[in-house]
């Protein structure tokens, strides 16, 4: 799921970047800018937008331990960019489409690439080495069932587990009013993928966080909008773990109902539509 023309890309040694990482015959390399991925300028760049390009990083550059070649890139983005940080993100955008590279994009409050890249870059190629296999899986990545490192059994493949386990000993300490990380997901049709996460904490104030995948050219191995999800999921477990040392800021019933029916209301904008109509029940 590439396009482009790969050849524009140079390989990456070992040892270069951040942090290097080695799984399944992968290589990960943390905090390289484009230009050091690319050889030279692709055609239909002016000189400012390369050097802006050139200059932007990409978290995670995922490479093929034998030859160095590029696969795929992870971004960790905040929530809201400004105009200038948008007009970076359409340059990398554009550039990476000419030059072949996928790349994830991930915005959000809270998932930051020193935290969290290196987990969800491992994840990732977990779950597209799985996807790839030679054989149809009768089950997917995301649906494996094992135990937990709790001792439960459920769903290993599932980034938020952990937290979904936290949330439950919180309400035994009575830190949460409800134990259960609840959430839901939506795949906006001209759009990204979208993941909401909440739990109540105390009465009628919840923790809420969104996290919101835009993929370009890149198959997550699992379905990105449950992804979307899981990584809110795995947000709020982060957030749980400062409650007591910090007041985190929680939104009321009333303006997570009203989220959930600004959702309900753009259904037509969502590709199979919206299917959490109980949330917005009062």
């Amino acid at each position: 799921m590439t396009g482009g023309d790969p050849s524009w890309l140079s390989t990456v040694p070992p040892g270069v970047g951040r942090a290097v990482l080695h799984r399944s015959g992968r290589r990960v390399h943390g905090g390289l800018r484009l230009g050091e991925l690319i050889r030279r300028r692709p055609p239909g760049l002016t000189g400012s937008q390369w050097n802006t390009a050139g200059r932007t990083v990409i978290d995670q550059v995922i490479c093929a331990v034998d030859d160095g070649r590029p696969e795929f890139g992870v971004e960790f983005r905040p929530p809201s960019p400004d105009a200038a940080a948008r007009r970076t993100e359409r340059i990398t955008e554009a550039v990476t489409a000419a030059v072949g590279l996928s790349l994830l994009r991930i915005a959000s409050a809270t998932l930051h690439t020193a935290e969290h890249g290196p987990r969800i870059a491992e994840y990732l190629i977990d779950a597209r080495g799985y996807a790839a296999g030679s054989d149809v899986p009768a089950v997917g990545f995301r649906d494996i069932v094992g135990r937990l490192p709790d001792g439960r059994t459920g769903a290993v493949n599932d980034l938020g587990a952990l937290a979904r386990a936290e949330a439950v000993e919180a309400y035994v300490a009575r830190r949460l009013v409800d134990p259960i990380l609840r959430g839901l997901h939506v795949h906006w049709a001209q759009g990204p993928v979208e993941g909401w996460s909440w739990v109540e904490v105390r009465p009628g104030g919840f923790l809420v966080e969104r996290v919101t995948l835009q993929p370009y050219r890149i198959s997550c191995g699992v379905d990105p909008a449950r992804l979307a999800e899981d990584l809110a999921v795995l947000a709020v477990g982060d957030r749980l773990r400062t409650l007591e040392s910090e007041a985190p800021a929680l939104m009321s019933r009333e303006d997570l109902l009203h989220d959930f029916r600004r959702l309900r209301d753009r259904r037509g904008e969502l590709v199979n539509g919206f299917a959490y109509e109980h949330l917005c029940q009062e």
